[in-house]
């Protein structure tokens, strides 16, 4: 077919036939879909999340905390009930649902109370209720605080409630502690070693303690007089004895001349090589 040209060519390029192919084929309308209707097409699964609609159970699964405090006469008791939602499911999840706390003394009662009834509503309005934890251990007693079992530090009362509610979200899976690598697992060995081994060096060096002449005379009638046990006086305690270290069940028992870490707040900061080390997370002043 014979085209006319009567204007300057500036430009050109090969038609094949698939190009012709496509201009010839009609245009097709596409179908407008929604979002509403494309969400609707897709399918769902019927999961409960945690929320203030849902209704009490009859029957909660719960544990119960003792907290035995210096700061107060009795001991406090702290009862965490959970809800299980899509129980039976691959989604089954157990949510804190409300919490109590029970004990004889009563001067604490209408705190506690209040404490109790608003971390119940907090609980049940679902959502990442974990910040609680970190509101409630960052609490101080202008009185100051104590030392728990074990070496740790807890700065007030509520500090120590929000451990609880901390290890009982751990041990239903709301919050993950992160775990110590294998590598610093082996460093803090190494360093549980060093120290026990420098003690026990500093004990086998260190020369028996010399009685006084008091009590050199004093052993000495003991022995005249054939007394039961008679001779040298029992061993004294040295400063350079070794100090018990020794691995117990609940974890590691640390020497007593041992410092409060500020990183794990347990009583377990010792000073090797001239550096302040923790013999409980691994934590070294020295990096």
């Amino acid at each position: 077919m014979a085209v006319k040209i009567d204007k300057k060519i500036k430009g050109y390029s090969v038609l094949t036939p698939e190009d012709k192919a496509r201009e010839a084929a009609p245009p097709v309308q596409a179908e407008s879909i929604t979002r509403a209707k494309a969400e609707a097409e897709l399918p769902k699964a019927d999961i409960i999340h945690m929320h203030e609609r849902i209704e009490r159970p009859e029957v909660l699964v719960g544990s119960t905390y003792k907290i035995k405090s210096p700061l107060v006469e009795h001991a406090m008791y702290v009862t965490i009930n959970d809800i299980v939602l899509n129980a039976g499911t691959e989604h089954e999840l157990r949510r804190p649902f409300e919490i109590f706390i029970n004990s004889k003394s009563m001067e604490h009662f209408q705190w506690i109370v209040a404490l109790t009834r608003i971390m119940s509503a907090v609980f049940r309005k679902g959502g990442d209720v974990t910040f609680l934890v970190d509101e409630m251990k960052a609490v101080f007693d202008p009185r100051g605080g104590y030392f728990k079992a074990g070496g740790v530090y807890m700065p007030s009362l509520v500090a120590e409630l929000g451990a609880i509610v901390e290890e009982h979200m751990k041990s239903i899976g709301l919050i993950h502690d992160p775990e110590m690598s294998d590598h610093q697992r082996a460093i803090l060995a190494e360093k549980r070693k060093q120290y026990e081994d420098r003690a026990k060096k500093n004990s086998e060096i260190t020369p028996p303690p010399i009685p006084s002449p008091a009590q050199a005379g004093e052993d000495a009638r003991r022995a005249e007089g054939g007394a039961p046990g008679a001779g040298p006086s029992s061993t004294t305690n040295t400063p350079g004895a070794s100090e018990d270290i020794a691995v117990t069940g609940d974890g590691a028992s640390f020497p007593p001349s041992a410092t409060l870490c500020h990183k794990c707040s347990t009583k377990a900061l010792v000073i090797m090589d001239g550096c302040a080390t923790c013999l409980n997370c691994g934590y070294s002043k020295c990096g």
